[in-house]
């Protein structure tokens, strides 16, 4: 059984969907999955147990990606295809069945329940990461083991929904007897600097801008806990088990808390539309839109979701 699976360019919604390729794995154990995502996302799929092909859709003018696409999956004949992207590829391709996303999904669920309505499965499935042997070895070298591991994600993709490097400052504190383990993308060096070089140097793991996304979510495997900012290394977190916390500003955690009964979410008094509401706002040019979420209130959280 040859199946396609189209996905997003961005991380965190790539992770979010892995739920259906789950489903697809459990219900399909025999099936070939060739998945189109995102360049960057590639090696997030690398371990899926059923992958026939990884193919990276790296955007171009006119969307002459599509075309690209359709021209390496046109020649197969497919008994599922999934898409997520609501491309016009799923729609000409042959196909026994197709799932797409579309207007008739409800825009107001969480992304996670969204992809299920795709496939109609409610409960939707949770999203779920694999591994290859190559990004466990280097995940072990990146976050070796050896006593309580807190993972922490002091960045985020834009600087307006990222809390202040003092405040997880302050929530590192609370965990002297386990080793610090600071994650970050290339070009946001110098905040996660900030927080990692407050740790003291026989605790402290340095695992900024080190590795591909699959080989840092199989490095966060291995901590015990993670706070972080709204981001794909949260989603990471959260869909390989670890307990994972959350931080929103500016985004909306209705649509992408960190899914899963051992994550909860963290988030400013006001609400995304309330903190952008000013003249001249740029989502470029914004400055830190988080300080209004107080270090007493993650700490509560924390609490709560450590005595689970």
């Amino acid at each position: 059984m040859n199946i396609l699976f189209i996905t997003s360019s961005r991380i965190g919604d790539a992770v979010l969907s892995t739920g259906l390729l789950d489903h697809i794995v459990r219900t399909h154990p025999k099936s070939r999955v060739t998945i189109a995502c995102g360049p960057l996302n590639a090696p997030l799929f690398e371990g899926y147990p059923n992958l026939e092909r990884i193919i990276p859709l790296k955007k171009q003018k006119f969307n002459k990606h599509w075309i690209d696409l359709l021209r390496q999956v046109s020649g197969t004949r497919w008994e599922i295809v999934v898409d997520l992207r609501n491309s016009a590829v799923s729609r000409v391709l042959r196909a026994e069945k197709r799932y797409v996303f579309g207007p008739h999904i409800d825009d107001k669920l969480h992304k996670v329940e969204q992809n299920g309505r795709v496939m109609g499965l409610s409960p939707a499935p949770a999203p779920k990461l694999w591994f290859t042997e190559k990004q466990h070895a280097k995940a072990a070298e990146l976050v070796p083991s050896g006593g309580k591991i807190l993972g922490v994600g002091p960045t985020a993709n834009w600087l307006a929904k990222t809390w202040p490097a003092d405040h997880f400052i302050e929530i590192v504190k609370m965990f002297p007897d386990h080793r610090i383990a600071v994650f970050a993308a290339p070009g946001e060096e110098v905040a996660a600097n900030e927080v990692l070089n407050s740790v003291s140097a026989d605790k402290r793991i340095d695992v900024i801008a080190k590795a591909d996304p699959g080989t840092v979510a199989a490095a966060i495997a291995r901590c015990d806990f993670y706070i972080g900012n709204d981001s794909g290394l949260m989603h990471c977190a959260a869909a390989t088990g670890v307990k994972t916390l959350g931080l929103f500003g500016p985004s909306y955690p209705h649509l992408y808390r960190p899914w899963g009964t051992h994550c909860d979410f963290a988030r400013t008094p006001e609400t995304y539309n309330e903190l952008i509401n000013y003249k001249g706002y740029d989502p470029k040019t914004a400055p830190c839109l988080m300080n209004t979420l107080g270090v007493e209130t993650v700490k509560k959280k924390l609490a709560d979701l450590l005595n689970r």
